[in-house]
């Protein structure tokens, strides 16, 4: 059980991130103004136009790697990175947002200290 329980941990960090990209996608896929529509909310807290693919991006890579165990080390810590920077730049006057992004952001760092886990591709790797 002990090994299970870092390996959870993992999938459901991993979660937050592959639902939500899985959702902005399907915005954009389903809503002919959603990319664009994306880019005006980024635009509207201070960021240009190019944080919208490299957010896209960083989801989707940061979601399968934690998934899948790969380099979950440096994973876990470019995502608190993402995560903090997420509640800071676009949560900061919603107070309980902000905090439920530090505290992914507390989770992933706890991961960290983890790493390399059981069921991973970093276990394999080791091997």
């Amino acid at each position: 059980m002990q090994k299970l329980i870092p390996v959870i941990a993992r999938l459901l960090l991993a979660q937050i991130f592959l639902v939500a990209i899985v959702i902005q996608l399907s915005i954009f896929m389903n809503n002919p103004t959603g990319y664009e529509d994306f880019r005006a909310f980024l635009g509207m807290h201070g960021l240009p136009g190019i944080f919208a693919p490299l957010m896209v991006a960083v989801q989707l890579l940061g979601g399968l790697a934690l998934a899948f165990g790969f380099r979950t080390r440096l994973t876990a810590w470019v995502m608190a990175g993402y995560a903090t920077f997420i509640g800071v730049a676009l949560h900061l006057n919603e107070p309980v947002i902000f905090m439920q992004y530090v505290a992914i952001a507390g989770g992933l760092l706890a991961l960290s200290a983890l790493a390399p886990m059981a069921y991973s591709l970093d276990q394999l790797q080791k091997k």
